[in-house]
């Protein structure tokens, strides 16, 4: 299914040429998300739970390099993916700071390593992949250690086309976001990746509010056992007047931007 959206006024002024891609890929119940600039840059943000299902992906897209890599946090059902794709020698691993206790935490920091990638902690930097601007989102103040209100976010720009991912971030870390009153996080942003796989405890009204998102991605599996997306966060989305796609029916979203703030929405199904 292929959709249309957004709009640029007539004699504008033009921005970066080219389209940047972000395919919210389908890997079940879990996030992966991979941004390629009109350059050729790649960005991948979180693996899923499973090495073999990111390995195909990759393979499938003939993704034979990767300049980043992002760890919104360190859960198994972001980080098992990534594993496999430190083989494509990223630049540079960007995640919270706050390293994982699991086994699987521990093959992903050697196989960078391996890589000779470059670790740094989420700072509120802003990295240029090509034409397309990131700013990182770190985590705010005084939330703690848990990993989910440790979710780094990613705020992507290119001219006027923009996007936000921040992983599994919870009502604290949101509201410690929205007290900041930061700009890189007010809306509208054509792109939105649901919080936390749509569960109850992620999106709230006031989040939605200021994020102001036109298309809402749920990265899910089918039948998981969490009740994710929640009817509650559903409902939100519903109220925000955006479109929602689930990759656990639609398979993997892919959204073509481009600089006047004009897009392309598909899916795999």
């Amino acid at each position: 299914m292929r959709q249309q959206g957004g709009g640029g006024e007539e004699g504008a002024p033009t921005g970066p040429a080219g389209e940047v891609i972000i395919r919210f890929l389908d890997v079940g119940q879990g996030d992966a998300i991979l941004v390629q600039s009109p350059e050729g840059k790649s960005l991948l943000i979180d693996g899923g739970r499973s090495a073999e299902r990111m390995r195909g992906h990759l393979e499938a897209l003939n993704l034979t390099a990767l300049d980043l890599m992002v760890a919104s946090h360190a859960d198994a059902d972001h980080i098992a993916g990534l594993v496999p794709a430190a083989a494509l020698k990223p630049r540079l691993f960007l995640n919270n700071g706050l390293g994982g206790t699991t086994q699987t935490w521990e093959r992903l920091v050697s196989a960078l390593q391996d890589a000779g990638t470059t670790f740094a902690k989420a700072s509120n930097q802003t990295v240029n992949l090509g034409s397309v601007k990131l700013r990182v989102i770190a985590p705010p103040p005084g939330v703690g250690d848990e990993q989910n209100e440790n979710s780094v976010g990613i705020a992507l720009q290119f001219g006027d086309f923009r996007a936000l991912m921040t992983g599994d971030s919870e009502t604290p870390e949101t509201e410690g976001w929205l007290a900041q009153d930061r700009a890189d996080l007010r809306g509208p942003f054509q792109v939105y990746k649901s919080i936390h796989h749509g569960a109850a405890n992620g999106d709230s009204a006031a989040w939605l509010a200021n994020v102001r998102p036109e298309n809402v991605v749920v990265s899910v599996g089918t039948g998981n056992t969490y009740g994710h997306p929640t009817a509650q966060a559903l409902n939100l989305y519903k109220q925000a007047g955006a479109r929602v796609y689930r990759t656990d029916r639609q398979g993997t979203v892919t959204f073509r931007g481009r600089a006047d703030g004009t897009y392309t929405a598909e899916t795999e199904r």
